[in-house]
């Protein structure tokens, strides 16, 4: 093998969807510890509920079981396909979040950094925009906001992306 095809060799990505908060620091060992000597970058981004300078007291988000899951397997699959990684790891959350608590989270591995990066952008930038979650805001004085759209900005980052 070809050392780009070495880098290319990954299991498949790794989605999980869950109600309960995440270890970035364990899934990340995880990662390592199964790919020793091979990684050169970990990139993590961590997605946290903000209070909208006081304005939300929680966040809740709501999902399809089974489809949410299948969905960001194929868009992880597709970021394998499109960079040289090791490895894949996204968690998003759903129920109700509190300012402060995790919501989503994206590991890549590779072992070049770039492609590390790039990767984790282009799943953020789908998870804002296209994944199968929908986001309703629990307002400070106690009533029930509507549902949150994806911004304009959030549109403009996830084309950047169309076309491979």
């Amino acid at each position: 093998m070809e050392s780009d095809d070495v880098d290319r060799v990954m299991a498949a990505p790794s989605v999980s969807i869950q109600a309960d908060p995440f270890d970035s620091a364990a899934e990340v060992a995880r990662i390592t510890a199964a790919h020793p000597g091979r990684i050169g970058a970990v990139v993590t981004f961590a997605g946290l509920c903000r209070d909208e300078s006081g304005r939300l007291a929680a966040l809740e988000l709501e999902h399809y079981p089974g489809m949410a899951e299948a969905e960001i397997a194929r868009v992880a699959g597709e970021a394998a396909a499109r960079w040289p990684l090791q490895a894949v790891r996204v968690i998003h959350r759903h129920g109700l979040m509190a300012p402060g608590d995790g919501i989503v989270l994206v590991v890549t591995a590779s072992s070049h950094r770039v492609a590390a990066f790039e990767a984790a952008s282009f799943l953020m930038d789908y998870l804002k925009t296209r994944a199968p979650f929908w986001k309703r805001e629990h307002l400070s004085d106690g009533s029930v906001g509507g549902w949150v759209e994806a911004t304009a900005a959030d549109d403009a980052a996830a084309e950047k992306w169309a076309g491979g």
